[in-house]
């Protein structure tokens, strides 16, 4: 369940063009901790196979369908003689999934869908979130209200078609019935909560490979976060650390943050070109940034973004020209040099943004990034360190 206490970091407002927003409600602190979310539903990112291990570009994809940590292979609990490739990671998660999220109608409708070609790996992931919820609105109807109740809105991008044969396929399945309002409307608007609210969790990060998605998560405090193509904050997810809530968001300042400001994260990497970001928010948001940094990159020239991608001694010469604070509106022709020196991680392929570890660790000085977990100090940053940095364990 997630934490339903009030947080007193900040408070949830309507803004103006921009719907419900998070703002700070105090003056918070480089590298605080703004929010530490529970998921209400989770479900794997991964294609099912029909008698096989779960793939993922080819490479076995083992882990838990409960907590999705990694498995090693030798712990791994199934779930029945029914469905053996759905697996756990101790009889713990496994009692408790059989409880809640692997319920039998989910169990038999998982291997349905594992089961029907008609489905190709996209729709089988969108059939697997559908299965997640409807089952949602049986083991707890209060949080399949408070899913209904986040933003999203089917964009004009949705395909009716694809929603309406989902919507058949899980109504061949016979859902759960303890809630009244079954129907395509209903399909329709999960589809869109699901597309515009859900958080990846990723695989761990490689350089010499494609990050991949894990599994989904839909957090309700964490989807109420707007979007800033230079954010103030940024998240970290921890799956694979043993121990509870191990699918827990945990968001945390970049950088201080005045009182009155709204807390914004990055919806993709910060390092995105304008055209990509502009796309990727119209496509799966329905709306067009207007940020700072958007309105000054909107009169680019593509060769420009272009050698902005290439060239980052241009990036430090421009950085080196700031002052040492977030001021975006200072500089007009690259407001985002600083950040881009200062928050982008430069770990090759890795794109990741750097946090300072919480201020409670002691640790001020040392900035972690949120995708490869590499931590720096901060005179390495500046460039009178070591370049190497630490990995996180």
């Amino acid at each position: 369940m997630s934490e339903t206490t009030s947080n007193p970091l900040f408070k949830v407002k309507e803004i103006e063009g921009r719907g419900r927003g998070l703002i700070a409600s105090q003056s918070v602190k480089a590298g605080q901790i703004l929010l530490r979310d529970s998921p209400i539903l989770t479900y794997s990112a991964v294609p099912l196979q029909d008698g096989a291990v779960p793939l993922q570009d080819g490479v076995p994809s083992n882990f838990c369908s409960n907590c999705f940590r990694r498995l090693d292979g030798s712990s791994a609990n199934t779930c029945n003689s029914r469905s053996p490739k759905t697996l756990f990671c101790s009889p713990n998660c496994r009692s408790v999934a059989l409880a809640s999220s692997h319920t039998p109608w989910v169990c038999q409708a998982l291997n349905c869908i594992r089961n029907c070609h008609s489905l190709n790996p996209d729709l089988q992931i969108q059939a697997q979130f559908l299965v997640s919820a409807y089952n949602l609105a049986a083991v707890s109807p209060s949080d399949f209200q408070l899913l209904l109740s986040l933003h999203g809105e089917s964009p004009s991008t949705q395909n009716a078609a694809e929603t309406l044969f989902l919507h058949s396929f899980i109504a061949s399945l016979s859902p759960p019935q303890s809630f009244a309002g079954f129907s395509p409307e209903l399909t329709a608007a999960l589809l869109a909560k699901d597309k515009q609210n859900a958080f990846g969790l990723m695989q761990p990060f490689d350089k010499d490979k494609e990050r991949t998605v894990r599994a989904y998560a839909i957090y309700p405090k964490a989807s109420l976060f707007n979007h800033d193509c230079l954010p103030n904050a940024c998240r970290f997810d921890y799956v694979d650390i043993a121990g509870d809530r191990n699918t827990d968001i945990i968001v945390r300042a970049i950088h201080d943050i005045p009182e009155g400001q709204e807390i914004c994260l990055s919806y993709f990497p910060v390092n995105w070109n304008y055209a990509d970001r502009q796309r990727r928010l119209l496509e799966d948001y329905g709306f067009t940034c207007q940020c700072d940094r958007c309105k000054v990159e909107v009169n680019w020239k593509e060769e420009d973004e272009e050698g902005m991608e290439e060239d980052n001694e241009d990036v430090e010469q421009m950085a080196d020209s700031l002052e040492d604070e977030i001021a975006v509106e200072e500089d007009g022709d690259f407001p985002h040099a600083y950040f881009f020196l200062r928050y982008l991680c430069d770990t090759e392929n890795c794109g990741g943004t750097l946090a300072p570890l919480p201020p409670s660790e002691g640790t001020l000085d040392v900035m972690e990034c949120n995708v490869c977990g590499r931590l720096r100090s901060q005179e390495e940053i500046d460039g009178e360190g070591s370049s190497d940095g630490i990995m996180m364990d």
